[in-house]
């Protein structure tokens, strides 16, 4: 049976999928309300918006406080197939996203546990959740198999 976080997850997935077929690298987040409700889907833009922040989490974040008009986003939940790089998890812990479910992590950027982490740094004003390894195996080939592709191996 498949959990509620791998249902989410898989948007995730889906998402990272369209970053691929962009050549962008494969990330995709979804913002879920407390209810279940999918508030916001993206994918990394950075290349095709020529822009340094259009991570996927960042989109997502957007769309969803344009969505539920508040930068707020109190009781979310933010599925992202790689872990959030520590601008994102500053840009989420700013919009007080309650928790984060990732599955890959990021030992270069991580900054929800893997190279630094902000979810529990009791200096920031607020702390998220974090759930790790959440259908790890399928994002990790997909980034994976893109970067062997861009090196040509």
């Amino acid at each position: 049976m498949i959990s509620d976080h791998e249902q989410y997850m898989e948007l995730a997935l889906i998402e990272a999928q369209k970053a691929e077929q962009r050549e962008e690298v494969p990330i995709g987040a979804v913002l879920v309300s407390q209810t279940g409700d999918v508030i916001a889907n993206a994918h990394n833009q950075t290349i095709t918006k020529t822009d340094p922040t259009a991570h996927a989490e960042i989109i997502a974040l957007r769309r969803g406080a344009q969505k539920l008009g508040n930068y707020r986003l109190l009781n979310t939940s933010l599925y992202v197939t790689v872990e959030p790089c520590i601008m994102c998890m500053g840009a989420i812990i700013h919009a007080r996203v309650s928790e984060v479910i990732f599955a890959a992590p990021d030992p270069k950027w991580g900054g929800a546990g893997s190279l630094y982490d902000f979810s529990v740094d009791l200096r920031l004003n607020h702390g998220t959740q974090i759930i790790s390894g959440v259908c790890c195996n399928q994002s990790k080939q997909l980034i994976q198999n893109f970067f062997r592709s861009k090196r040509g191996h």
